[in-house]
């Protein structure tokens, strides 16, 4: 299956925060330029969701609520690699199309403690695969760590924001 204008809606979990773990929605386009290479852009809406160890600290040790960094949203861009493409026979009455593809990019990330709203930029380097449903329509899981850098002037260093989403994929203008 050939891809060319591709859109994404996905969902997805923030889970490397300790302390606070996000759900968001992601919209995306990508332009395949062939078999092989992409690039696209993307856009994510997070809501954060306090653990039981924030919780607990609010709570013994009075430590309050902006103490803690979360997420409001992130928007970026990567080149997309699809170097693995396959097809599956399921009891060989059935076949299905897959492929596994490799992400590398930038983006920024807005973050807040309660108070202070601030954007970080973050280089971005993951991977994923996709089953298709048909010549127009796949599923797709991608997992991309971003490394967010400091922001000028900022006491806080380097952060790792892993990012897991999975959705619904629609291509158009691909050719067979």
């Amino acid at each position: 299956y050939r891809l060319q204008n591709e859109f994404t809606v996905m969902v997805g979990l923030l889970p490397s925060d300790p302390y606070t773990k996000g759900l968001f929605a992601q919209g995306g386009y990508a332009f395949h330029f062939n078999d092989y290479f992409g690039i696209q852009a993307r856009g994510a809406y997070s809501i954060s969701l306090p653990t039981s160890l924030r919780q607990q600290l609010e709570r013994d040790f009075t430590i309050l609520p902006t103490a803690f960094q979360r997420v409001l949203f992130f928007v970026g861009g990567d080149l997309m690699f699809r170097p693995l493409y396959g097809k599956l026979s399921v009891i060989n009455k059935t076949v299905i199309h897959g492929e596994i593809h490799l992400l590398g990019g930038g983006s920024a990330f807005a973050f807040t403690d309660g108070l202070t709203p601030s954007l970080r930029p973050a280089v971005d380097i993951g991977g994923g695969g996709r089953l298709y449903l048909g010549k127009n329509a796949s599923l797709r899981l991608d997992v991309v760590n971003h490394i967010v850098l400091a922001a000028p002037g900022s006491m806080t260093g380097i952060t790792n924001v892993l990012a897991i989403s999975f959705g619904l994929a629609v291509n158009f203008g691909g050719t067979e």
